[in-house]
């Protein structure tokens, strides 16, 4: 038949419109993964990175200081990087594309390009109020943290070339009884963290915060250890957290009685927080706890400073199984055994303190803790937190650091302070060789680079690591090149009325980058 049956025109339609479907798929099919590719996976840089902040607990008196950094490096489009305060408004415009409001913090002024004569567009969508804006990678940017005692936790996202590596530190200075000074490396939300060494004692006042930048709900359980085991308490159990809110949990309200010693684990039954823990110790001291790395055989907490006077060391496990320890120290010529320190028991489900006293004529410098297995074919994972005290005229500041994780490929740590600062390096098993840099200041200032060595079983102070001319808060970035591997950590110090206040937070991996499997074109699955 002239034209062919209406049944085979159909056919030929429909073979047309799966033609302009699958076109690109059949004509031009993909090219072949190289020889010996195919499965593997290959690596590529993150393309958002968001992180979270706890409310600063700064009192009526105190004030907080918010820095963003992305080291230089990052490929892609140019990116953004803003800090916002966790409100539910806010929370619900960051999950669209970053657009921050007229007149934020780092904002520059002047008119888009495509507004209208009557005054400048109006951007679609929510748009996220932010409180700090990063304009470019390698050059940080501070804020405040809004100046009051209910100030809200906040939210950092950055993206394109800002997101690999990216970094947001808060510090807050208090005068609240005895000048103190809080830092805390802000971390991405989760579902499981860990933090040794908080305490209902008299004159402690410990508070777990958790915040809440998602757009669903959280709850939230909190489980405490101590040396007698797990605390129950109904109160610590199924906390909600709404979104684009924060809750502050005061610790003693939680046990029966005091108890010195608490190994907090934060588990989010359902959702996503942001968890903090600050410590307050009447007038001899605060800060937060670092979080710390997850339960493992072996421990090392770096950080310890060179004029620390006194340390107190808490373990603690999850597990049926007793934990046995050898303690170390890091020395000038590789890890020690303390005198009359050589190990620690800590019984299953509970914690186990040891403390340590320092003469200043037998100090080794800064330095690290390491804790091993005493038999390794009986390991117990455990978790650790250090609380080092440093004394000046009778009067003290605490800090309290924790089990670390190395730096990795690389790492950064934001709002470093001229003659103020100190970078702490521990090479654990192997002498290594890292490669220090620090940015620009927020107002100007020229980079520095130096590469450092770290001998086994050490701890390394980096010296002259301000930068050329700095002007404001500036950047360290840490990369290893060979050995190792290496944890650091960053002492910021600001003496006060005597007060050598100062603040500790370790540098970890910035995982800048992620591995995604190699992937064909198979225009086969549309049709199975």
């Amino acid at each position: 038949m002239k034209g062919g049956s209406r049944t085979g025109q159909s056919l030929l339609a429909g073979v047309a419109v799966l033609g302009l479907v699958f076109g690109i798929a059949e004509l031009r099919a993909p090219a072949a993964p190289a020889e010996g590719e195919a499965g593997k996976r290959t690596t590529t840089q993150v393309e958002r990175t968001a992180l979270v902040c706890p409310p600063p607990l700064q009192g009526a008196v105190g004030s907080t200081a918010l820095t963003l950094f992305s080291p230089e490096g990052g490929a892609g489009s140019a990116g953004t990087g803003l800090l916002g305060d966790v409100t539910p408004d806010n929370v619900l415009a960051a999950q669209s594309p970053v657009r921050p409001a007229a007149g934020a913090s780092g904002q520059p002024s002047g008119q888009p390009s495509d507004a209208p004569s009557g005054g400048p567009a109006k951007p679609a969508g929510p748009v996220l109020d932010g409180r700090v804006t990063l304009a470019k990678p390698g050059v940080p940017v501070s804020g405040p943290a809004a100046n009051n005692d209910s100030a809200p936790g906040t939210f950092a996202i950055a993206t394109g070339n800002l997101a690999p590596g990216f970094t947001a530190t808060q510090t807050t200075t208090s005068e609240q009884g005895s000048a103190a000074l809080s830092g805390i490396r802000c971390a991405p939300s989760g579902t499981s963290f860990w933090f040794a060494g908080a305490s209902t004692a008299a004159d402690r006042y410990d508070y777990v915060t958790l915040v809440n930048a998602d757009s669903l709900p959280a709850v939230v359980d909190l489980r405490m250890y101590g040396d007698k085991g797990l605390i129950e308490n109904d109160l610590a159990t199924g906390l909600a957290v709404a979104p684009g809110t924060s809750q502050q949990v005061l610790l003693s309200g939680l046990t029966k009685g005091q108890v010195a010693d608490l190994a907090v684990h934060v588990v989010a039954r359902s959702g996503r927080v942001g968890v903090g823990v600050h410590a307050r110790d009447g007038a001899k001291g605060a800060d937060w706890l670092e979080p710390s790395a997850d339960p493992a055989a072996s421990v090392t907490i770096p950080g310890i400073p060179a004029d620390v006077t006194t340390a107190h060391l808490v373990v603690a496990t999850d597990s049926p199984d007793d934990a046995d320890l050898k303690v170390q120290l890091s020395g000038k010529n590789g890890w020690f055994t303390p005198a009359n320190k050589e190990t620690i028991h800590v019984k299953a489900g509970m914690t186990a303190t040891l403390d340590f006293q320092f003469a200043a004529e037998s100090r080794e410098g800064a330095s690290a803790i390491r804790l091993t297995p005493s038999d390794p074919a009986h390991a117990t994972p455990v978790v650790a937190g250090l609380r080092v005290d440093r004394e000046n005229k009778g009067k003290t500041e605490a800090a309290w650091l924790a089990g670390g994780a190395p730096v990795g490929t690389r790492a950064s740590i934001a709002d470093n302070r001229a003659g103020q600062t100190a970078l702490l390096l521990t090479a654990t098993d192997a002498d290594a060789k890292v490669r220090v840099t620090s940015s620009a200041g927020a107002s100007g200032g020229a980079p520095v680079s130096k590469e450092v060595a770290v001998p086994a079983g050490t701890t390394v102070t980096v010296d002259g690591i301000d930068p050329a001319g700095v002007n404001g808060p500036y950047a360290i970035t840490v990369e290893t090149l060979s050995g190792g591997p290496v944890l650091a950590a960053r002492q910021l110090s600001i003496g006060a009325r005597d007060v050598p206040a100062f603040t500790t937070q370790q540098l970890r991996d910035d995982r800048a980058t992620v591995q995604v499997p190699q992937v064909a074109g198979d225009a086969g699955v549309v049709l199975k």
